[in-house]
């Protein structure tokens, strides 16, 4: 739960960035806070445990800066854990959440505010967030547009019936966060946003809007040796995700079957890969259709899984 303090808003925007040996990148994040036009945010940096000189450049930022810059290192345990604790020490009214190789706009907080304020006050109440458009370091965007200009919709039936794809960027409610923080089981690296996302969407709307308020530096792919060493390493929270997904999503499987293919591949792959057995996996589906998509996708699940471990054993 959130002390006192931090339960009772003292800026508009908390600005929120974790981190993890970022020394050579997280200087882009201040930099674009410093030229923003709007004034009214606090900048809250949660460090996952970084060994470079991330605190000490974050020292000299807190004396130089015109915004008050809060700094907590924590031993290392993950984004998700990072997140939970940076909304417990919000004292902002809206959460922000920028990465530490990223930068937004100069305009990006006077205009998410803007568009904030332009839903109606009576209505605001059935709204999480506000989102808009990211663009790559090259001007590119990332992904896909929005279905129109200003649209209202739950981040679920963006996916599903309007395919929006590609990372998109801006605020959520601090409250609504606070109501829905991540789950944080030991021994768990990652756990995917996008399942606190989706359980949000349950009883909230987003307003998104196609406007280019994030600079998304992107890096090149690793080769497929390290993507699989990273899936070994990150299996628990994807086999989470993946279950999720044809546990509670399926009622959407009309607008875009590939997709819960797909994932009740993941789901068999990621589950063997955090040695979870065909037995302990069918026992966590929760309904017929899940079972169905299950069965019928496990060799390719199995076949995934075995190419990972070859991979990593090589």
């Amino acid at each position: 739960m959130p002390d006192d303090e931090a339960a009772d808003p003292h800026y508009l925007f908390t600005v929120f960035t974790p981190t993890f040996n970022r020394a050579t990148t997280i200087g882009r994040v201040h930099a674009s806070l410093m030229r923003q036009t709007f004034t009214d945010f606090e900048w809250v940096i949660v460090d996952d445990g970084s060994t470079d000189d991330t605190a000490e450049l974050v020292k000299g930022w807190s004396d130089s800066s015109w915004f008050p810059i809060r700094y907590l290192w924590q031993p290392n345990q993950g984004k998700h854990v990072a997140m939970n604790r940076g909304v417990e020490l919000a004292r902002g009214e809206l959460f922000l959440t920028i990465d530490s190789d990223d930068e937004c706009v100069p305009t990006a907080l006077e205009r998410l505010k803007h568009h904030w304020d332009e839903i109606p006050v009576g209505s605001r109440d059935g709204f999480a967030a506000v989102t808009a458009l990211a663009m790559d370091q090259k001007g590119q965007l990332v992904g896909t547009r929005f279905p129109s200009q200003v649209f209202d919709a739950t981040s679920i039936e963006l996916a599903y019936r309007y395919k929006v794809r590609g990372d998109k960027w801006g605020f959520t409610r601090t409250a609504v966060l606070r109501e829905h923080p991540f789950p944080a089981p030991p021994g768990t690296p990652m756990i995917p946003e996008n399942l606190i996302w989706d359980e949000i969407a349950l009883t909230y709307k987003t307003r998104f809007v196609n406007e280019f308020l994030l600079i998304n530096w992107t890096r090149p792919q690793g080769s497929a040796i390290d993507r699989s060493k990273a899936a070994v390493h990150l299996a628990r929270g994807l086999a989470q995700w993946n279950l999720y997904v044809l546990n509670t999503h399926l009622p959407w499987f009309r607008h875009d079957p590939v997709r819960f293919f797909l994932s009740a591949i993941r789901y068999t792959r990621f589950s063997l890969l955090d040695r979870q057995g065909p037995l302990q996996q069918l026992r966590s589906l929760a309904n017929p259709g899940a079972r169905l998509l299950w069965l019928a996708t496990l060799p390719l699940g199995a076949a995934a899984f075995v190419v990972d471990r070859f991979r990593t054993r090589r």
